[in-house]
Order: structure tokens, then sequence, then C-alpha cells
């Protein structure tokens, strides 16, 4: 599993000014991050790992969105053209990112995950957080800084869904 070592010396390698912060009590999940670090959630990045099922097959596909803005699965599926769209089993998001379960940073994902950023993340703050992987520390990294290095497709996540829609993509509960 990845962890704030791993994402502080690849950052190093890359000249990314960031730092490692120590949250005051362990997490269970990113969208604790505002709570633990008394910031707007708007300033959070979280990754949320869906489970698509397309006419091709069945993938993983991470998503990268702030904390106040989680994606929608519909507006997930719409981007991929997908048959279903499901949020990810705890094993599969660990076999997929490499990282633990709700704890999913947006940096050193692997290449053959598909990636979406939410293009509202450029209009973040100047700073934002995001896991490490660990529960106990989090990213705190300059917006620009971690766009340029996420690789993936930037999509307009904020679309509203129409009725057609929410039927094509069901919720899975």
């Amino acid at each position: 599993m990845k962890d704030a070592l791993a994402i502080h010396r690849w950052l190093l390698a890359h000249q990314v000014h960031h730092e490692i912060v120590r949250l005051p009590r362990a997490m269970t999940c990113a969208e604790e991050l505002p709570e633990l670090l008394a910031v707007s959630p708007a300033n959070c990045v979280v990754v949320t790992v869906f489970e698509v099922t397309t006419r091709v097959g069945r993938e993983p596909v991470a998503v990268v969105a702030s904390a106040d803005s989680p994606p929608r699965p519909g507006a997930v599926g719409g981007a991929l053209g997908a048959r279903r769209v499901r949020p990810a089993s705890a094993f599969t998001v660990n076999s997929a990112t490499d990282y633990a379960a709700g704890l999913v940073c947006p940096l050193l994902l692997p290449d053959g995950l598909t990636t979406l950023v939410d293009e509202r993340l450029a209009g973040a703050g100047d700073l934002v957080h995001t896991p490490t992987g660990e529960r106990r520390t989090a990213l705190l990294i300059r917006t620009d800084h971690l766009l340029s290095l996420v690789s993936g497709k930037t999509i307009d996540l904020a679309q509203s869904r129409s009725r057609r829609e929410q039927a094509t993509f069901p919720l899975a509960g």
C-alpha cells in the first residue's frame, strides 16, 4: 500500500512544494478531513472509486473531486457512456488504487486506472488537503500543482441528471 512517505519522496523528486500534515486524530475516510483540519470542504480533495459497467465489461474508475461536491454516479456514467455505475467495494478500491479504501490520494494512482478529475477543482482555494493513504496524515499542496500532477481526464461533474439518465444509471445502495 502507498503511504505518506511514498508521496513525499515522489513530490520531492518532482521538486513540488508540499507539506505532510499530522492529523489531531485518526480518520476513517477522506470526508473527515474538513472537520479534522477545521478547513472548508471545498479545500479538501477526495478520490471516489466507482465500479463502472460498459458494453466491454466492468472496470474501476477513480474520480477526483472536492469533499463538498462528491461525484454523482449519473454524471460519471454519462461521461463514460456506462450502463451502470456503483460505488466500488473496499477490496476493489484497495486492489485498483494500491491505497487503503477511504484514504485514496489522487497522486501515484496506477497508469491503467481510468481517472476523472472534476473541473470545479480549478476553482478551489490556493491550497488543498488530500489523504495520503494513512489514517493520521494528510497532504497540503497548491491546487495548481496537484492538478498538474494528477493524470486523468478533466470533466464537468456539475451537470444535472435528467430522468432518462437516472433510469439508465441506477444507483446501487
